[in-house]
């Protein structure tokens, strides 16, 4: 059964920034923040639609150089 946690004293730019990037992906803030934290725990489950925002933001800054699966289960079985 899913656990709720409350966080408080969040910086209001962390806040603002969530909310945008929730915005952007068409979510809510829980969702959005829910997503994070499950990236960040977990790096090799992001959902594919994770995946290609992650991959259009590289692509949109010019930095997309080595990304993909491949690259994320060698950082998995290290980090075992």
């Amino acid at each position: 059964m899913p656990t709720n946690l409350t966080l408080k004293g969040v910086p209001d730019e962390v806040d603002e920034r969530l909310k945008q990037l929730a915005t952007t992906n068409h979510r809510s803030l829980n969702g959005k923040f829910i997503a994070r934290l499950e990236a960040q725990v977990f790096p090799c489950r992001n959902s594919a639609q994770d995946h290609l925002a992650a991959v259009k933001s590289q692509i949109r800054i010019g930095q997309l150089r080595g990304y993909g699966r491949a690259n994320c289960a060698t950082e998995c079985d290290q980090s075992t």
